[in-house]
């Protein structure tokens, strides 16, 4: 009976150890979840403008809030995007926003393992694009483009911290599927 009761003592451990180490890993599915939910939207009304530029599609309101956005913290990528940029937005538009949905949905519902492979398909996707768009942020000479663009180091770092949670965030999911044990566990399968 002692032996069987150590077995169980030690399944009981682990179980309390893997209820501990869940509540980061829900934690974390929320602010993912929250965070694809949020990106619907802002993809559909934001974000697709600079493709459709012309097409009259979006009412007055929202074109008015892209530009207050462009001038205020001096992004000029969003009202005359180059040609770099405007392939980002095509993969954010055919890609990743029929994605969102999906792992709004999944993080939502917590645990789904088989979220783990498109989100780290996703997630290494996005960080990539998002390293170019900060570095041009950084480094680009925005003197000779036509909408006004961040000219002292503080005006960059402001435009930066609009982009920065993009890159954060999809770094925190891979980080996550790629180490969480709830999304890396590997069952090993009995002999028989």
């Amino acid at each position: 009976a002692a032996p069987q009761g150590r077995a169980g003592c030690r399944e009981q451990e682990r179980h309390v150890g893997s209820t501990a180490m869940a509540a980061p890993t829900r934690l974390l599915e929320c602010l993912f979840a929250l965070y694809f939910l949020s990106h619907i939207p802002i993809t559909l009304m934001i974000d697709l403008q600079p493709l459709l530029p012309a097409a009259g599609i979006y009412p007055e309101s929202l074109t008015e809030l892209l530009q207050w956005y462009a001038v205020t913290f001096r992004d000029p990528m969003m009202m005359q995007p180059p040609e770099w940029f405007k392939s980002f937005i095509f993969c954010e538009a055919f890609l990743q926003l029929p994605f969102f949905p999906i792992a709004a949905y999944a993080f939502l519902k917590g645990g789904c393992k088989w979220i783990r492979t498109p989100a780290i398909i996703y997630s290494s996707h996005v960080a990539t694009t998002l390293l170019a768009i900060l570095a041009h942020i950084l480094f680009h000479d925005f003197s000779k483009s036509e909408h006004l663009g961040p000219q002292t180091q503080r005006e960059r770092l402001i435009l930066l911290s609009i982009y920065a949670p993009y890159l954060l965030i999809p770094l925190l999911i891979l980080f996550t599927m790629l180490f969480s044990r709830q999304y890396n566990h590997v069952e090993k399968r009995k002999k028989k």
